[in-house]
C-alpha cells in the first residue's frame, strides 16, 4: 500500500462526519471507507484487498477518533 493511499484513507476518516463512522457495522464501514477512498485514488483489486485488511485492523482506532470528534 502506498503512502498516497494511506493519506487518502485517513483524509476520508478525518473529513467524514462522526455519526456516519459510528452508525455503520464493521462490514459496512469497511466497504464505505473503501468506496470513498477509491473515488479519490485508482486502486486495483490487490490494493483494495490490502486496504480492506488494513481498515479492518484499524476499526477501533477509526471509531475512537470519531467518538472524540463528537460534541460533548
Amino acid at each position: 500500500m502506498t503512502p498516497t493511499v494511506l493519506r487518502q484513507l485517513w483524509s476520508v476518516v478525518e473529513t467524514t462526519q462522526s455519526h456516519i463512522l459510528l452508525r455503520l457495522d464493521d462490514a459496512h464501514l469497511v466497504q464505505w471507507l473503501l468506496k470513498q477512498t477509491k473515488t479519490k485514488t485508482a486502486l486495483n483489486q490487490n490494493e483494495l484487498d490490502v486496504l480492506s485488511d488494513y481498515i479492518r485492523s484499524r476499526l477501533n482506532l477509526i471509531r475512537d477518533l470519531a467518538e472524540n470528534r463528537q460534541p460533548s
